[in-house]
């Protein structure tokens, strides 16, 4: 792990990574019907508060940040970080991929509650932020982990109002829900 690798342009870099997770998640998108994709991306932006907003348009800039410094890292194979953050990679993508078709299959007037949802409230935001992580790992970069993970303490308060969202369009089913799982796995 470095905390400034070298940023290069090349064939072997994080790039890779990411390419391969967008493409799944283009794929799932695609064969998705389109009603479930237009669910997927429900959220009602005139609900944010201006601190809100601006906790957004930081979190998507130093997604953008993270995009560019894993795009020009080159990965690191052969080291035990590679292989451990090959590995988370695969675990987040398919986690993220599962919660996915979580989300696909349940019915559009209840909660989300089956699969990976049992376990997370936000498994495909949790699934991904792994995914990051693990490519921030197997490229070495500590600016990329820091990055991402300042990135989703921005994002906590989207996950705020996405949650309140859900308390008004099922109420007592999400807050029975709320009581019985933690918001990211572990944590409540």
């Amino acid at each position: 792990m470095e905390l400034f690798p070298a940023l290069e342009i090349g064939w072997l870099n994080g790039w890779i990574l990411l390419a391969l997770l967008y493409l799944v998640f283009g794929v799932l998108l695609l064969i998705f019907p389109k009603d479930v994709v237009a669910r997927l991306y429900e959220y009602d932006r005139s609900r944010l508060s201006k601190r809100q907003k601006t906790f957004n348009v930081i979190r998507e800039l130093l997604g953008v940040v993270c995009l560019v410094l894993i795009i020009f890292t080159p990965m690191r194979t052969g080291t035990a970080f590679f292989n451990t953050g090959i590995a988370l990679f695969t675990l987040g993508l398919a986690g993220f991929s599962v919660a996915l078709f979580d989300f696909k299959n349940r019915p559009p007037d209840q909660p989300v509650v089956r699969g990976l949802y049992r376990v997370s409230r936000h498994p495909q935001i949790l699934m991904l932020f792994i995914s990051v992580c693990g490519i921030g790992i197997a490229i070495g970069s500590w600016p990329v982990l820091f990055v991402q993970i300042l990135a989703s303490l921005f994002g906590h308060s989207r996950i705020l109002v996405e949650e309140h969202a859900c308390l008004e369009g099922y109420g007592d089913l999400y807050r029975a829900y709320m009581k019985r799982v933690p918001r990211y796995f572990l944590f409540f």
